[in-house]
């Protein structure tokens, strides 16, 4: 097996842990286990600001609330046209509420 079919294997064995997950407690216990203080809280910052990218927020109003910086922001956004659509799949109905 090469070093690229084993990070695929591992990524597949993470979503496939994640997805066996049952509650928000359960997933937040390990997130936090397997995540710095740091990532967790970028990566929440991230899913936030697709939110608000999906609800129609601008750059500004989002960087705004967010304090995210502008290159992060413009991934979030290459993501949400041009991604696989994750964010928009996984946010929809968050964004119905």
């Amino acid at each position: 097996m090469t070093s690229d079919e084993r990070k695929e294997e591992l990524k597949k064995s993470l979503c496939e842990t994640f997805a066996r997950i049952s509650s928000a407690e359960d997933f937040m216990l390990l997130l936090e286990d397997l995540c710095t203080y740091n990532e967790l809280e970028q990566m929440a910052q991230r899913l936030y600001a697709a939110k608000l990218f999906l609800q129609g927020g601008t750059y500004s109003k989002i960087n705004e609330e967010t304090d995210i910086s502008s290159a992060t922001l413009s991934r979030i956004s290459r993501c949400i046209r041009h991604g696989s659509g994750g964010y928009g799949k996984v946010l929809k109905d968050l964004i119905d509420d």
